[in-house]
């Protein structure tokens, strides 16, 4: 059973859900529904791992509040090993607007304080990885340098980069597996292309319904469209595309063959209400890659 360690944010949210987002101006919106749930892209990205059959050590910042113990409860699963000791002050909460359109607005509400050092948990857990999954934290720009030192291959997922932020380029620069959304790039193939020129294996470039771009070092340029779903909640999609391309290369999935995992992962994430599908699993993601189409380019 591979193993991987995660780090970075679990929080617990507040999801509501709206017509459309709103614009800047006073006014007075309707909610058609909203719930609590676990939130963050750490917690996402871990608990689709476990569910895809790789064990996980999930390293986050809690605090000693009721919604660190709520936290706790939602990863308490088979293959979970949760590294979080209680730091006096509030968990991580968001409060997030969802519209119907697949839109999101996201509003911190509580930071937790930053942890210390890595413990030597931590570093035994590093020496025991197959793979290293850095999310952006400052608690995992410290285990940057360490995790290039110890040869583990380091996947990270640098969102809505705009490629100037020097925070993210920290973690994009370091990775060997990097995947960003098109959200706020000007040049989405030239920023992989850039990446990949400084050392990526792969790079990969998520742009929702119309499916991902990806640069392989040995594979070179390869497209998959995106696997058509009735979306629930587009919440944690990006976490899910990445935990799927991450159990694939566990299996040794070259990465047209990844790619279609990852779009499946992404769709059963998304048809689901939760951060995570409950119910995904690895034989459900390999039925559903098959109708995701990944395509070589010149």
């Amino acid at each position: 059973m591979p193993r991987v360690l995660v780090n970075g944010p679990a929080s617990w949210n507040t999801l509501v859900r709206v017509a459309t987002l709103p614009d800047a101006r006073p006014q007075t919106l309707f909610a058609s529904g909203h719930r609590d749930g676990l939130g963050g892209t750490s917690a996402g990205k871990a608990l689709t791992l476990v569910r895809l059959g790789v064990d996980v050590t999930l390293r986050t910042a809690l605090g000693d509040d009721d919604a660190a113990a709520r936290i706790r409860a939602e990863l308490a699963q088979p293959g979970m090993e949760l590294l979080a000791d209680p730091l006096p002050g509030p968990s991580e909460r968001h409060l997030n607007l969802m519209a119907d359109d697949g839109g999101r607005l996201s509003v911190y509400l509580d930071l937790p304080p930053e942890p210390g050092p890595a413990p030597a948990t931590v570093h035994a857990a590093l020496a025991g990885a197959d793979a290293v999954v850095l999310d952006l934290a400052g608690h995992s720009r410290e285990l940057l340098p360490l995790v290039r030192a110890a040869g583990v291959p380091l996947w990270c997922d640098v969102h809505d980069d705009d490629g100037r932020a020097p925070f993210q380029r920290e973690f994009a620069e370091a990775a060997d597996v990097l995947v960003v959304s098109a959200d706020r790039l000007d040049d989405a193939e030239g920023y992989l292309a850039r990446h990949v020129a400084g050392g990526a294996r792969w790079a990969v470039c998520t742009r929702g319904r119309d499916g991902a771009v990806a640069l392989g070092r040995a594979e070179g340029w390869w497209t998959v469209s995106a696997v058509p779903v009735d979306a629930g909640d587009s919440n944690g999609a990006g976490d899910g595309f990445t935990a799927g391309l991450l159990a694939a290369s566990l299996r040794g999935l070259p990465l047209s063959e990844a790619l279609r995992h990852a779009s499946a992962a992404g769709a059963l994430t998304v048809a689901s209400a939760e951060l995570s599908a409950p119910d995904i699993s690895w034989d459900a993601v390999a039925g559903l890659a098959g109708t995701a189409v990944a395509t070589p380019r010149g």
